[in-house]
């Protein structure tokens, strides 16, 4: 089966080398080459015994002389860090452990996607092994919103819970966690969105994005948190003499599984122990321990190993459903339990939700580009909202807008009281959640948060024409007053000659890839679309030839049938091309062969 690439980020244009002196692709991007130390890669190559182009990858990936063996290799014993370097994990682990040595009556409190539903299930698997029972409450994207909100918390608090873990939120949930607070619960926050000055009156919060945190370890996810939360618990347990030869201590590892899904899904940067996490919790769900990740597969129809493609493109979206159109805590309930009918059964409901949700993305998404019309006019920050759109979809909507335009995009579902729910998505270069974050302390924003990459705010429609400006004027300071250029960074000119099996199996070393990461980007040049033809869901396939008419592997570009790139490789007839992608392993019958999947294209001088 073919993959889809993990999304490279075109970013502002910087000195670098012009490939091919491509300045406007047919999707209006300046293709320019990875800046690469000819002589660090040379020396690395030699060292290691790599193939020249490893080498240049690597330095061009800020990998430097002394990394090499341990990014290559990634292993949690050489990369997990300490938790105790995470301000307040201590007491965090301390309270945890408190209230599981006592039997306290423990609830976690998670976000509705992925990161939410894999760092609830997660310590829903640990209380567990310890046979302690861990409540689990997902709010309702549409009757709650987003984090922690007071009617809940203190219903937990009725219910008899005297422990509350909030996980993938809460850091800027001030005013629900005082109420909570004053009612006499204890709360932990669990967190990475970007934390303001002010902290919510918790018993402990554990976030490496908090402004006086300096664990260096600002690139996780709230799984990976909540991950290094259950090492600190661990630890303590240990020390305790808690365990023993009844009560065995558990497995930790046997959950990296889970670990890989959250980090691969909520788009963090795959580097230090985010690598190892999902380089070794690939591995771990190949073993199809887990009911629920199991079920997900057979449901989507996976038939190979797997890997951040099928965890970011097949599992996720899955995941996601039950809170985008559904119910919002079938994630976590589906990744937490043991039972493989329930698993089934679950897995067979978020996939019947996932094509729903399918249907609803693709009204609002066809509503939004109607509304933006021909003219983007010169606003680095596309602001688009509309009347009564589900806001369960706009996070996707969002990140299809900014593939077709090439810069962020907020997308603002409005309800009937004039309340905007919104999502963001950015491009590397532009930190869209510092943005939302001083709109936030500007007073435009009801509620609001994210980081670099993504965001969500909620506002009032009489203070939405000020808010878009404010986001524009701000990126535009990120920008220093210069214009956003979209950039597709290549790594280098290949022949189809060279695309063998041998290299992208060498190529594979580089893996796992994503945000922070990216997969190897490549240019065929002159280069014909032998046979296109649309299929699925309209993807654009065909056969790429060189100018001899000898070397031939296949071609596939995918979501281009109603764009330029799909309209130049459906016409371009025996017109030679520049094509910018990357390649793939596709095994098909047990056969192996190399595809290259096409992102960008220009017609050859």
């Amino acid at each position: 089966m073919t993959t889809k690439p993990l999304q490279r980020e075109t970013q502002p244009a910087q000195e670098a080398t012009p490939v091919l002196d491509v300045q406007s692709s047919v999707l209006g991007k300046k293709w320019a080459f990875t800046p690469t130390d000819e002589r660090l890669a040379a020396g690395i190559s030699q060292a290691f015994g790599l193939p020249d182009i490893l080498g240049r990858l690597l330095v061009s990936r800020g990998i430097g002389f002394d990394e090499v063996e341990t990014f290559l290799n990634p292993t949690l014993k050489t990369q997990l860090p300490d938790p105790s370097t995470l301000k307040d994990m201590d007491k965090a682990a301390e309270r945890i452990a408190d209230a599981i040595v006592k039997g306290e009556k423990v609830a976690v409190f998670g976000d509705y996607d992925v990161d939410g539903a894999t760092s609830s299930a997660l310590l829903k698997r640990f209380f567990k092994a310890l046979g302690a029972d861990l409540a689990i409450y997902i709010p309702d994207r549409i009757a709650e919103g987003y984090g922690p909100n007071a009617p809940a918390l203190l219903k937990l608090k009725e219910q008899g819970i005297d422990l509350v873990i909030t996980v993938d939120c809460g850091v800027t949930a001030f005013e629900a966690i005082d109420a909570g607070a004053k009612a006499g619960l204890d709360i932990v926050v669990l967190d990475h969105h970007r934390a303001e000055p002010q902290l919510p009156n918790a018993i402990a919060v554990v976030n490496p994005n908090r402004l006086d945190d300096d664990s260096n370890q600002g690139q996780l996810a709230a799984v990976g948190v909540s991950f290094l939360a259950i090492v600190a618990i661990n630890r303590i347990l240990r020390a305790r003499g808690f365990y023993t030869a009844e009560r065995a201590e558990p497995r930790i590892l046997q959950w990296l599984d889970i670990v890989a899904l959250g980090t691969v899904c909520d788009v963090v940067p795959l580097t230090g122990v985010n690598r190892a996490f999902v380089s070794q919790g690939l591995k771990v769900m190949a073993m199809r321990q887990n009911p629920g990740i199991v079920a997900l597969g057979d449901v989507a129809g996976l038939s190979e190993m797997p890997g951040t493609f099928h965890a970011g493109f097949m599992f996720g979206p899955r995941v996601n459903a039950g809170g985008r159109v559904g119910e919002s805590s079938l994630g976590a309930r589906l990744l937490s339990t043991d039972d493989p009918l329930e698993a089934k059964a679950i897995a067979l409901q978020l996939h019947q939700y996932n094509a729903e949700r399918k249907d609803i993305e693709k009204s609002v998404l066809d509503d939004a580009i109607a509304r933006i019309g021909e003219n983007t006019g010169d606003a680095p920050v596309l602001v688009v909202e509309g009347e009564g759109w589900h806001p369960g979809v706009i996070g996707i909507v969002a990140a299809r807008l900014k593939e077709k335009y090439n810069r962020p995009v907020c997308v603002v579902a409005f309800d009937e009281n004039g309340i905007g729910k919104a999502s963001g998505r950015s491009v590397s270069g532009i930190d869209l959640g510092g943005a939302v974050l001083a709109a936030k302390e500007k007073g435009l924003l009801l509620a609001g948060g994210g980081h670099k990459m993504a965001a969500g705010f909620t506002v009032a429609r009489d203070l939405f024409p000020e808010l878009a400006a404010y986001i524009n004027e701000h990126v535009k300071e990120q920008l220093k007053g210069q214009p956003f250029t979209p950039e597709l960074r290549l790594d280098a000119v290949l022949s189809l000659h060279a695309l063998t099996l041998d290299l992208v199996e060498k190529l594979d070393r580089l893996a796992p890839y994503g945000q922070g990461h990216a997969q190897p980007w490549f240019v065929l040049a002159r280069v014909k679309a032998v046979r296109p033809r649309v299929v699925g869901e309209n993807h654009v396939s065909c056969f790429l030839q060189d100018s001899s008419g000898g070397a031939t592997i296949k071609g596939i570009a995918f979501r281009a049938m109603d764009s330029s790139l799909g309209e130049l490789l459906l016409t371009a007839g025996s017109a030679p091309l520049h094509l910018a992608g990357h390649v793939s392993i596709n095994t098909w019958n047990g056969k192996k062969t190399v595809d290259f999947q096409i992102v960008d294209a220009i017609h050859a001088r």
